[in-house]
């Protein structure tokens, strides 16, 4: 019989963060003040096979430049703006708090396409460079109804930098603007000598201009993990209870798709599956054998 990996307790959970960019709009029954913009934060995951992983989230904060020509600061250092939220003395580059309510939140309650409202707040007009999520001690998780620390390594930073250009926003109604965060947990949460430690591994991207694949598996005691890769791309998901399963963010072209069974179940590999930004790739029913 075929015995679930160790990769397995560290799992794979696709933690979705839309960050939501709303410009002034006339037609609003609330404006914003001239020169401003509203900003909401929201956060969503996929299910995971952890029964909770609690972060502790201190605040959430961005750094919007506010100059006509955002590209003449592309060579700037992010990293060290970022660290020290200092910007060589630059008014254009302006720090602004989300005001998100300080404190642990259960990851794994955002689930299925749920989302929940971080933080909503009026914000300069201009480029977005930074998104800086600062992050607390009391991190943790829950497995097989064991409690484990989740500790970020003494060598790393409390908080997670996301470094932007500005124009990577998906502008789905007018003044209105989205972008998705994942907060890959599969990168993020390392298990070494039974403890598990933090190190945050965020991406971003747009649904408009990345491709997707869904499908069901089953049965649901072959607790399958689902790899979509090509030479250039990978990405992870664990299906629901139901057997149902969902990755976006993907780039366009052709990939395979491993499903990666246990308890005996083998496993079965589907290539040539292309997707596309204007399709999802939907593989239907695949049905686990011993």
């Amino acid at each position: 019989m075929k015995k679930t990996t160790p990769f397995k307790l560290i799992a794979v959970l696709a933690i979705l963060v839309s960050i939501v960019f709303t410009a002034c709009n006339k037609t609003s029954s609330v404006e914003n003040p001239i020169g401003m913009q509203s900003v909401s934060v929201l956060l969503t995951d996929a299910p995971g096979v952890f029964d909770n992983v609690f972060i502790d989230i201190k605040s959430v904060s961005l750094l919007i430049d506010t100059s006509k020509d955002t590209r003449k600061k592309d060579t700037c250092d992010w990293d060290r703006i970022g660290s020290s939220r200092h910007a060589k003395n630059d008014s254009s580059l302006v720090w602004q708090d989300l005001g998100v309510k300080a404190g642990v939140y259960d990851i794994l309650k955002l689930r299925n396409g749920v989302d929940t409202l971080l933080a909503t707040s009026t914000v300069y007009k201009g480029a977005i460079r930074l998104i800086k999520i600062e992050l607390g001690t009391n991190h943790s998780l829950i497995k097989d109804s064991v409690s484990y620390p989740l500790n970020i390594p003494s060598n790393e930073k409390s908080f997670v930098l996301i470094k932007l250009k500005g124009n990577e926003w998906d502008e789905y109604l007018p003044n209105k603007s989205r972008l998705w965060l994942d907060f890959d947990i599969s990168r993020s949460i390392v298990e070494k000598n039974n403890q598990f430690y933090l190190k945050p591994y965020i991406k971003f991207f747009t649904v408009k201009s990345t491709a997707g694949v869904s499908g069901k598996v089953t049965p649901k005691e072959a607790q399958a993990v689902i790899t979509v890769f090509n030479s250039t791309d990978t990405a992870y998901a664990l299906p629901n209870h139901e057997g149902y399963f969902k990755i976006r963010g993907l780039k366009e072209g052709t990939y395979s798709v491993f499903v990666n069974a246990s308890n005996g179940y083998a496993d079965i590999t589907i290539n040539n599956v292309l997707v596309s930004k204007t399709k999802e790739a939907q593989l239907g029913l695949i049905t686990l054998k011993k």
